[in-house]
C-alpha cells in the first residue's frame, strides 16, 4: 500500500509541477521533478536498506517508485509541448 502511495504522490508533484510552470519553463520543470524524484526515491531506497531489505529486494519497487512518476511527467511534458 504504501507503494502505491508513494507513486501516487510523485504522480500528484508531476502533475503540479508542470501545471504551475508556464509553457517555456515546462523542461525545466520535468527536469528539476526527475532530479527531485530521483532524490526522493534514492531516500526511500536507503530507508529500505537500512531496514534490512536487500538491493535485490528494494530495486523493482524502487525502480516503480522512480519510473511511473517520471514517466508521468514526461508524458505530460510531452503532449502538452507536442
Amino acid at each position: 500500500m504504501r507503494t502505491v502511495i508513494v507513486i501516487a504522490i510523485g504522480l500528484v508533484l508531476a502533475a503540479l509541477f508542470l501545471r504551475l510552470m508556464s509553457a517555456s519553463h515546462r523542461t525545466l520543470a520535468a527536469s528539476l521533478f526527475t532530479l527531485m524524484w530521483f532524490a526522493v526515491s534514492g531516500w526511500n531506497l536507503r530507508t529500505g536498506l537500512a531496514h534490512g531489505y536487500s538491493l535485490s529486494e528494494e530495486l523493482p519497487i524502487h525502480l516503480a517508485l522512480f519510473g511511473v512518476p517520471v514517466l508521468f511527467a514526461w508524458g505530460l511534458w510531452w503532449f502538452r509541448h507536442g
